[in-house]
């Protein structure tokens, strides 16, 4: 029987699912350190991810590994030129999220635009004495201007949520997306730059690569309005932390909220002691439906990728389908 390493815990169903075809090798515990992730792969056919680094050299230490499931959308935690190179199948867990991810976004981006985190901290600490005309001022939703950096599935459905609260849309992307597609969305596409300055809230759903890092830095913040609000749901790294926490000292923006930061679980300290800011663990993805759904296309792609199940000879989503058939290398 191939044996598999589920990496991360997950729901225990989906466990069982995997023993059915494989011997189950499962961390249910913290994530496992890299020295602990390469000796429990040596001898694995498969592994289910969720993060955890996966590079030249721990599939050189690997053999007999196949096929890597990560159970998520990004994959900048697998080194795609060493998986083509070694004729490693990589998979992900695309579209199952977008809706979930797209509806705490709005949340976040909400929270951030009308201090709500921050005046909540205010009230818990006891000093609310009584109504002000002038208490925790904050900046307008509806009628405002959206500014989406990254127009894929998740910003498209951010794009979609506009529509209720009356807004405008615009949008920068790698490329256009197609006429009808901005059409039925009624988002115009802005370089990066005339994006950041017409926006009242930018929100960021691109993934990342290492041309994407630091796509929004000191530079970029200073071309924002002192009035606008950014939130990031894409991925650690796209922003500057260091920068964004002193445009939020400083109040060169209103206000922020983020969901992924530089090398997490860390969060950089600048942003730890600034009241303007509204910040998650990396849950915008974190509904049970979803997060369910997440693990059981985790479970497909590598059940398919090892050769059994209803979809062997196509997993559902592979990332780098060329090596589909080919020889470990």
């Amino acid at each position: 029987m191939q044996k598999i390493l589920v990496a991360r815990p997950i729901f225990p169903e989906v466990v069982e699912r995997l023993k059915a075809h494989f011997e189950v090798d499962w961390n249910d515990g913290p994530a496992l350190a890299p020295d602990e992730l390469v000796r429990r792969l040596a001898d694995k056919d498969g592994a289910l991810t969720a993060g955890d680094m996966i590079d030249a050299a721990v599939l050189a230490a690997a053999p007999r590994l196949r096929v890597v499931a990560n159970m998520a959308v990004g994959y900048n935690n697998f080194d795609i030129a060493a998986f083509n190179a070694a004729n490693v199948l990589a998979t992900n867990t695309p579209d199952v999220l977008n809706e979930s991810t797209a509806d705490f976004g709005w949340a976040l981006m909400m929270a951030a635009a009308r201090r709500i985190t921050e005046s909540e901290r205010w009230l818990r600490d006891g000093q609310w004495q009584g109504w002000r005309h002038d208490g925790f001022l904050g900046v307008d939703i509806h009628g405002s201007t959206l500014g989406i950096i990254g127009m894929g599935r998740i910003g498209q459905a951010l794009a979609r949520r506009a529509r209720g609260f009356d807004m405008r849309v615009i949008y920068h992307n790698r490329s256009r997306v197609a006429p009808d597609v901005e059409a039925e969305l009624a988002a115009q596409y802005r370089p990066k730059a005339d994006l950041l300055r017409e926006a009242d809230h930018v929100v960021l759903v691109l993934p990342y690569t290492p041309e994407n890092r630091h796509t929004i830095g000191a530079a970029e913040l200073a071309l924002m309005k002192r009035t606008a609000t950014l939130t990031n749901i894409a991925r650690g790294g796209i922003v500057d932390d260091a920068a964004l926490a002193v445009a939020l000292r400083e109040r060169r923006i209103a206000a922020a909220g983020l969901d992924v930061f530089e090398g997490e679980p860390g969060v950089h300290p600048g942003l730890l002691s600034v009241p303007n800011v509204v910040l998650t663990p990396h849950i915008a993805s974190a509904s049970e439906t979803t997060r369910r759904a997440m693990a059981n296309l985790a479970a497909d792609n590598l059940i398919a990728g090892l050769g059994v199940g209803p979809h062997a000879t196509q997993p559902p989503n592979p990332i780098n389908p060329q090596v589909l058939g080919k020889a470990r290398s």
